[in-house]
């Protein structure tokens, strides 16, 4: 079922990720540089099951290697060390995060062809909407 989310995406929407950013501690200038990005998102399985997630920007490129439902440790981009498990749930991949006094979640999800990513901490919640590349 990971299957579905296999290739590369890149952002075309994105709702209230400033806010979100804000509530993260990101100061405003890095919240107004990262608003402008369109990342491209990709997601890639070996042969072994595991999965590689890369999101790439113009000043950062972020690159995960896990099996799923096997925590792994990470640094977010918050600086914050953080464990991280991510499964798979009702066709939903699903990235919980938790670090001292936090806690993410990342849902992302395949709807009408398009991949629908939902960040939520506390109250917040960002919707950000990505197109396959061809």
């Amino acid at each position: 079922m990971v299957e579905q989310f296999v290739g590369t995406w890149k952002l075309t929407f994105s709702e209230n990720f400033g806010e979100f950013l804000k509530l993260l501690g990101v100061p405003a200038a890095q919240r107004q540089m990262a608003n402008k990005q369109k990342p491209i998102f990709s997601l890639s399985i070996d042969d072994q099951g595991t999965i590689t997630m890369q999101s790439l920007s113009i000043f950062k490129v972020t690159e995960l290697k896990f099996k799923l439902d096997e925590p792994f440790e990470e640094t977010t981009l918050q600086n914050k060390q953080a464990t991280t498990v991510v499964t798979l749930e009702n066709g939903k991949l699903i990235q919980n995060h938790t670090w001292d006094g936090g806690e993410l979640r990342v849902e992302r999800e395949i709807l009408d062809g398009k991949m629908i990513v939902k960040s939520i901490m506390g109250n917040a919640l960002v919707v950000r909407t990505y197109e396959k590349e061809a």
